[in-house]
């Protein structure tokens, strides 16, 4: 089971009939119903990031489309079945694509269809990296396939190629082949159709430092990209083939530029810069453009058109405060969509310049996609969410979540984090948001279901992170939530703990605050929290040197049927005024272990009595796991250093008398306690990144960083290249790993 992808990378496409969105997630690209935000389908064969995904326009029955990939191949698909049909090898990575050919041809049409070509966006490896102004980036037309050869097969073509019949992988189109192409659709169970010979090459347009990201017009006319503080706009030739070159034009500015679109009828193009400025140039390659009586009169005045570039008038419009990233025209070029960092979609009318907003959406705005349903259109936001639109009201309908990023940490506060939280009950994993949030997400489904807002944050943009929401705990039945945040000093002076205790509706199941605590351990971090396994009871450790257990006090309203619970400290514990790092209680709640600093304290949460101590020794022998590659035999005892272990995870294994710690520092740590004879079972030195254990079962699973100097060791560099950690499933009483997974870092 994967997911977790981004949903943002690339823009998304509607199908004909508005009724789905295409959205590039990673090596695949995801099918989702717009009426439910549900995925339904996918297209699977890319072995690299899909950048681009073009809809076939057509009648509303009709769901082809193309797909391009870093991989350095171009796929077309019918999506409705949904299966391959042309596959189209490049040879580079393509970072973008358009095919304009296809954009002015009109939706129902008898008019034979014209040949497809492609302007592809490609990265040149080959350039070497130690010449001058090295262009890395290529502009590159893709050779002509022809269209007849994009229909469906049938039946009636068996006879062509039986010899490719019931294969499900065949021949490709090349592009390194300059007088000989052919290309094989790869359909299982279908025939296999070889194109007729072409001799043209793939020609290079224009070279740029990287990849850019290409326009293309509504029309399919002009396509075009930006380049720093210029545009190049091409037109594409209304006869296209291999032989015929597009005519470029180039419009300056003063500022680096991020965006721009294309009017659907006019000679309108529009930018945005990095300083929040929108610059929309009319009547753009009237002189390079056009022939004959269509030639415009250089004499005359172009107010705001910087030299010689080839535009009647540009005209400047501010109101972003930080660099525009969306532009888009309305579908009839009355309106001009605008966003940007501030969170913010803009729709400017075209003759006026009056302009009315849509605030509030929380994420800074990186793409807008209309719909050929006027109704609709979607708009991709920077949190990883896709919000689906109800056209001209501009109100949210339905949203596709993915996982929500976390913010970065301030570097001081690093260490207080703690990532995440698992809901057995629902199968939900608690997130922390960059918004202040905790995001409820379903690992089976791959998508989110709900955020719990801990505190406001109006999103600007460049406004500094003012909290840190750096703990959320999670009961084992799901029915409560702790969460614990920290509220930055400003300029040294001040600063709050905060810890918050939330109730689970039961109704709608979703979190409402029930009990705030203002500094619950001094003017000292909390550095973990746990709940009681059975009793409505929680407790939060501090690096002040004590810990601090609560219960709930359900109180019933006389005269409502709602209830209320309070949260308040029935104890409060310490060890040798050690700072407690973490916290943990058994499957049954009888046994409380809290980690002070370095030793792991055993007490009775009845009591408040401390019942045992463990680790206290200066070193311990146990086996220590060295070398990855050789499971079974690389066990051998070293002595460790328990002033050199602060223990930041505790978490007892399911209904064992097993207690697992996690140590880091100079060397980290994953220990194994038995905790009938207090002592250490086994353990490895490792970088534990996190643990989980199963509820019922002896099972337990970690997440550990592989060491950056193993990658250069040639023993493990099969293993290790290109890998940055693995999860390894134990049986808590057995140091050899059941099965283990390689991750990369994302």
């Amino acid at each position: 089971m994967r997911g977790g992808s981004s949903y943002v990378v690339s823009p998304p496409a509607f199908s004909n009939d508005g009724k789905y969105l295409l959205v590039c997630t990673a090596n695949i690209v995801s099918i989702f119903s717009t009426s439910t935000a549900l995925q339904v389908a996918s297209l699977e064969g890319h072995t690299g990031p899909v950048t681009s995904v073009i809809v076939v326009p057509g009648s509303k029955i009709l769901c082809y489309c193309w797909t391009a990939s870093l991989d350095g191949s171009i796929r077309y698909w019918d999506f409705s079945v949904p299966e391959l049909i042309k596959k189209l090898n490049v040879n580079m990575p393509i970072f973008s694509m358009v095919i304009p050919s296809i954009r002015g041809q009109p939706a129902e049409s008898n008019e034979k269809p014209t040949d497809v070509f492609a302007y592809m966006s490609v990265e040149d490896k080959k350039v070497q990296e130690n010449r001058p102004k090295a262009m890395h980036g290529q502009i590159r037309k893709c050779f002509a396939i022809p269209n007849s050869l994009l229909m469906p097969m049938n039946s009636g073509l068996n006879g062509i190629s039986s010899h490719c019949k019931n294969r499900v992988e065949g021949e490709v189109m090349d592009s390194r082949s300059i007088d000989s192409v052919c290309l094989v659709s790869i359909m299982k169970d279908e025939a296999c159709l070889i194109a007729p010979r072409h001799e043209q090459k793939l020609l290079s347009l224009l070279g740029t430092p990287q990849p850019e990201s290409i326009t293309v017009s509504p029309s399919g006319k002009f396509f075009g990209i930006r380049n720093n503080r210029k545009l190049h706009v091409w037109s594409v030739p209304t006869t296209d083939s291999g032989r015929v070159l597009a005519k470029k034009i180039t419009l300056h500015h003063t500022k680096t530029l991020n965006v721009l679109a294309f009017h659907p009828t006019e000679r309108i193009i529009a930018a945005g810069d990095v300083s929040g400025r929108i610059l929309v140039w009319r009547g753009f390659g009237c002189q390079t453009f056009s022939t004959g009586d269509e030639l415009a009169n250089k004499e005359e005045e172009r107010p705001g058109v910087r030299g010689n570039d080839d535009a009647d008038s540009c005209s400047t419009w501010h109101w972003h405060s930080a660099e525009v990233k969306v532009l888009s025209f309305s579908s009839d070029g009355a309106y001009l969509y605008s966003g940007g960092k501030e969170g913010v979609l803009v729709v400017w009318q075209l003759d006026t310049g009056k302009k009315k907003f849509l605030p509030r959406i929380g994420s800074p705005l990186l793409y807008f996609t209309d719909s050929p349903d006027p109704t609709l259109s979607s708009i991709s936001c920077a949190d990883n969410q896709i919000h689906i639109l109800k056209m001209p009201s501009m109100d949210v309908l339905k949203s596709i979540s993915g996982i929500k990023l976390p913010y970065s940490f301030p570097g001081r506060y690093e260490a207080l984090r703690s990532g995440f939280a698992f809901d057995y009950a629902s199968g939900l994993v608690a997130l922390r948001t960059e918004s202040y949030g905790i995001q409820f997400y379903s690992l089976f489904d791959d998508h989110g279901i709900y955020e719990v807002q801990v505190c406001e944050r109006n999103h600007q943009p460049g406004d500094e992170i003012t909290v840190v929401v750096n703990l959320v705990a999670l009961s084992q039945d799901g029915s409560m939530m702790s969460t614990a945040e920290v509220r930055l000093p400003e300029e040294g002076i001040g600063g709050l703990v905060c810890l918050k205790f939330w109730a689970s509706g039961s109704e709608n199941k979703k979190f409402t605050l029930s009990t705030v605590i203002y500094e619950p351990h001094r003017d000292a971090g909390i550095s973990a929290v746990a709940f009681h396994p059975i009793r409505h009871m929680a407790v939060s450790s501090s690096y002040g040197g004590d810990f601090k257990i609560w219960v709930c006090n359900d109180i019933q309203q006389k005269d409502q049927m709602s209830q209320n619970s309070g949260w308040a400290c029935l104890a409060v514990g310490a060890y040798k005024k050690k700072p407690m790092t973490a916290a943990a209680f058994s499957s049954d709640g009888s046994v409380l272990a809290v980690a002070a600093e370095t030793v792991i304290t055993l007490w009775d949460p009845d009591k408040n009595v401390l019942v045992a101590v463990i680790g206290e020794t200066s070193t311990c022998k146990a086996p220590v796991w060295w070398d990855f590659a050789r499971v079974a035999s690389a066990f051998q005892e070293q002595k460790l250093p328990s002033s050199h272990l602060p223990i930041v995870t505790l978490s007892f294994a399911g209904k064992s008398e097993y207690l697992l710690s996690v140590s880091r520092g100079s060397k980290p740590q994953l220990s194994v306690w038995n905790m009938s004879k207090l002592s250490l079972s086994w353990s490895y030195r490792l970088h534990i990144e996190a643990v989980a254990c199963a509820v019922d079962l002896l099972s337990f699973a970690v997440l550990a960083l592989l060491p950056e100097s193993s990658i250069c060791m040639e023993s493990n560099e099969s293993m290790s290249q290109g890998r940055d950690g693995v999860i390894l499933l134990f049986n808590v009483m057995d140091p050899v790993p059941v099965s283990t997974w390689s991750v990369r870092k994302v």
